[in-house]
């Protein structure tokens, strides 16, 4: 009798999947332990593995398709053996939407005359000097009216300079993801003269006429962001303590540190403040086990470690890696760990592991500028730290007018577990480390 293969719950909080690839083809050999698929899950892409030796007899699911966990995605069986219809899982793929009908389908079928992607470039690109290296990359019509992309990804390409109308995106919906951008080149600019021409030709009024709006079904992390911040923001009592913090020492410090590292070669990395920052956070909560606690309904849990969370942006939301007894490691490893574990967040590469369990968390938004944020607790964590940016501000230094680099440090608190007073102390603590950093050593 053939085996099912299932959808797993590949993540503690899982609870459907999108099959993004699959690796086993119907009619191959499988073996136990070996990947069948790939799986987006709510935090990340996992593989799913085969439970029994024989032959993939049949892929119940598309490519694409979201299941929900313990629903039938395969089977496994027997060369020749037949496997009977009745088996089918339900399932949500694109191509199943478009034919629901309206008043139950997730997602809109496309709007008539909506634009097409093709896979050979326009003249514009195919004669461009570069075309070897973007021949990779899939390329739509130039003239699409509608760009599919994420904030990220929109972000990236202003920054690289590249025409999102020029890229095929690869994720939901024909979205342009960062991963699409990897090997795109961006355009040369526009000459004054053609831009003088071109903006001769445009009419003083410009319409899309395409569709009015776009809707985009939701990734499994949004769903999941969408869940925890429905347990987060409305049930926890948040309260927010902000400080300035002068980064003078900690900027020498680094520079100081840095230059060392550098005599041992690039594989050794650079500090960044953000390192120093979980370093001192991860040390302040050593002496302040009050705010490194979880909420637990019924009772408080007080950590004695320090698993520190670092808010990581990736596709369509973020994720929270975690250092794991931060207090207790180098600077040098922290700098080391938080850079592999940022990239293999935005490369959805995390294990559960890695993920999860964090006891305090720290969110930094500085390298985008901003001053000052307060930042959503993750629960079951008490508090979390929202770092700003460092900006030079003129401050008065023993009667002195002089400039000074300044952090603002906004700290969330749960205040079913930590008081006014206990955070405001903790938030000291932290302030002094990072005003001297040799407070870190005593």
């Amino acid at each position: 009798m053939a085996t099912k293969v299932v959808m797993e719950a590949l993540s503690p909080t899982m609870e459907e999947g999108r099959l993004v690839k699959w690796t086993k083809r119907t009619g191959d050999a499988v073996k136990t332990g070996e990947t069948l698929a790939e799986v987006e899950t709510d935090k990340a892409i996992m593989e799913l593995i085969a439970r029994a030796d024989g032959q993939l007899l049949q892929q119940a699911v598309p490519e694409g398709a979201t299941v929900p966990v313990g629903n039938v995605v395969a089977y496994i069986g027997a060369p020749g053996e037949t496997v009977a219809a009745a088996g089918a899982p339900a399932a949500t793929s694109p191509a199943a939407a478009a034919a629901t009908p309206a008043s139950t389908a997730p997602i809109p079928a496309p709007a008539a005359g909506s634009p097409q992607p093709v896979v050979s470039p326009p003249p514009a690109i195919a004669n461009h000097p570069a075309a070897a290296s973007v021949a990779a990359v899939a390329i739509a019509p130039a003239d699409a009216t509608r760009v599919k992309a994420s904030p990220l990804a929109k972000r990236i390409a202003q920054d690289k300079g590249v025409d999102l109308r020029q890229i095929l995106g690869s994720g939901p919906g024909g979205r342009v993801i960062m991963r699409d951008l990897d090997a795109a080149v961006p355009l040369p600019a526009a000459t004054p003269a053609v831009e003088t021409r071109a903006a001769a030709r445009a009419p003083a009024v410009t319409t899309t006429g395409g569709a009015a709006y776009e809707d985009v079904p939701l990734t499994q992390i949004r769903k999941t962001i969408a869940k925890r911040l429905a347990t987060s923001i409305g049930p926890i009592p948040h309260f927010f303590l902000t400080t300035e913090v002068d980064m003078e020492r900690a900027a020498e410090a680094r520079q100081a540190l840095n230059q060392q590292l550098a005599d041992q070669g690039p594989q050794a990395g650079k500090i960044s403040f953000n390192d120093i920052v979980v370093k001192a956070v991860a040390l302040a909560l050593t002496r302040h086990r009050a705010c490194n606690a979880w909420w637990q309904d019924d009772h408080i849990r007080y950590w004695n470690e320090v698993h520190l969370g670092m808010a990581v942006a990736v596709e369509d939301g973020l994720i929270t890696p975690v250092i794991r007894n931060a207090a207790m490691k180098s600077l040098s490893q922290i700098a080391a760990e938080s850079r592999e574990l940022a990239q293999r967040a935005r490369d959805r590469r995390l294990k559960p592991e890695e993920y999860t369990g964090a006891t305090f968390s720290v969110s930094n938004l500085g390298m985008f500028d901003i001053d000052e944020f307060t930042a959503v607790i993750n629960p079951p964590e008490a508090g979390i730290v929202a770092v700003g940016s460092i900006v030079p501000k003129p401050v008065v230094v023993d009667g002195q007018v002089t400039v000074r680099r300044r952090l603002r440090l906004t700290m969330s608190c749960d205040h079913r577990v930590i008081d006014g007073a206990t955070g405001a102390v903790f938030l000291r603590t932290l302030k002094q480390m990072l005003e001297n950093p040799l407070a870190m050593l005593l």
